[in-house]
């Protein structure tokens, strides 16, 4: 199994835009920008939520939202508040709005099947 990257744009609520290299995280819940993209973004927190890592490590991150443009698909998402050392990645929720899924054979992102039933 190997690792997934793709870049995409954030356009946080001053119209302020970053390219972001987001690691493809499909067991995440919610997208993750680093404290330097978020800062620069103007996003400010709406809630504190707890995770837990692979390892069972159990942290605590702000969440906020802002607009994620990934393969030409834009749309408002959830994101966590990075803290020094966190990694940009890009969690299932995010992934879902978008309508993609990963591909773990080929490492790519591709149109998700849509399901109404």
């Amino acid at each position: 199994m190997g690792l997934t990257y793709i870049e995409g744009k954030v356009i946080g609520n001053n119209d302020e835009t970053a390219t972001v290299n987001f690691l493809v995280d499909s067991g995440a819940n919610y997208t993750l920008l680093t404290k330097d993209i978020w800062e620069r973004l103007g996003l400010k927190a709406k809630k504190t939520l707890n995770f837990t890592l692979a390892d069972g490590t159990k942290i605590e991150r702000d969440i906020s939202e802002c607009r994620i443009e990934i393969l030409g698909e834009d749309f408002h998402t959830p994101v966590i508040l990075g803290e020094e050392g966190d990694e940009s990645l890009l969690g299932a929720v995010t992934l879902e709005i978008l309508g993609v899924v990963l591909n773990p054979f080929n490492r790519s992102l591709q149109p998700m099947r849509m399901m109404l039933a």
